[in-house]
């Protein structure tokens, strides 16, 4: 027995007409006919005296059709208890990220805040997962991410930046040109996917020679917390990205230099699996990281 089968029956009971039921359901009367036979043979009781004019219920007919009201009522009920369900953003999200605080520590936790039936695992690791292979149901990378099996959306563009502690600058004074830094203690980066050193990439006059600085090193880490650290304590000058630095930079703890140079940007990219159903918990989490990470949203 199913929702279907009921549904003739109540149909041809309230119409008293296999016809007419037929008209309302958009089938043949003969298909209504065959549909109560189905049902009767599996109930086992005649449910309708059947003339060549009219269809009337039997006894068994009369008491089975307030019981499948009741019945289908409570089906109507739960179809419409499981769609406000499947619209609900609940469950475990698993989200990739870099290895960086900022920007989304903050988004993060106002995103568990504002819903607070996703349980967010989140994973901060700057190689490359495969994002299908892995589980996960998005990840944000930075840079240009080519894969067809992705979609992406843009998060916004952020600049690189060379920075440094006030008292570091009046010891050592300020440099005014990339060649100045080969005098100064530099915070290098080691890539921690790579193993290599961040290369500090810097705008070169039209007539100066394609090579890289010999930077003098004070100190090199391989996360963005330390590098930070080592630059507020006036250890040296550090490449950093403009999010990471910001916060100090406003309170004055850091200072920029060489502003004219540093024109290198990036982006970040909120990247998850084409071709697949997005979740209401993925879809609250793509509308919200797009609105709330403090990103530039186009190139200055």
């Amino acid at each position: 027995m199913d929702s279907f089968a009921l549904n003739v029956f109540v149909q041809a009971a309230d119409a008293r007409s296999f016809v007419a039921a037929g008209r309302t359901l958009g089938i043949s009367a003969s298909g209504i006919g065959k549909s109560v036979t189905r049902l009767e043979q599996g109930l086992g009781v005649r449910l309708f005296h059947r003339s060549t004019r009219s269809v009337s219920l039997t006894a068994e007919g009369e008491m089975f059709l307030e019981r499948a009201r009741r019945i289908l009522a409570e089906f109507d009920a739960a179809q419409a208890e499981l769609s406000v369900i499947s619209t609900i953003p609940k469950g475990r999200l698993r989200i990739g990220l870099p290895m960086v605080g900022e920007p989304f520590l903050a988004v993060m936790a106002e995103f568990r805040r504002r819903y607070p039936e996703i349980e967010l695992d989140l994973d901060f690791d700057n190689r490359k997962v495969d994002i299908i292979e892995e589980g996960y149901d998005a990840v944000v990378r930075s840079g240009d991410v080519e894969d067809s099996r992705l979609t992406s959306r843009m998060l916004g563009h952020f600049r690189m930046l060379l920075v440094g502690a006030p008292a570091y600058f009046e010891r050592r004074g300020r440099p005014t040109h990339p060649r100045d830094l080969v005098h100064h203690d530099c915070i290098q980066f080691r890539m921690p996917n790579t193993g290599k050193l961040q290369v500090w990439q810097l705008r070169r006059e039209a007539d100066e020679p394609e090579q890289d600085l010999q930077l003098s090193t004070t100190v090199t880490c391989n996360t963005n917390e330390a590098r930070l650290c080592f630059a507020l304590e006036g250890l040296g000058i550090a490449y950093v990205s403009e999010f990471l630095v910001r916060r100090a930079l406003d309170a004055g703890q850091l200072v920029t230099i060489l502003d004219a140079y540093t024109t290198e940007q990036n982006t970040f990219q909120l990247l998850w699996p084409s071709g697949r159903h997005v979740t209401p918990k993925l879809r609250a989490f793509i509308d919200f990281a797009s609105q709330h990470v403090a990103l530039e949203k186009s190139r200055q």
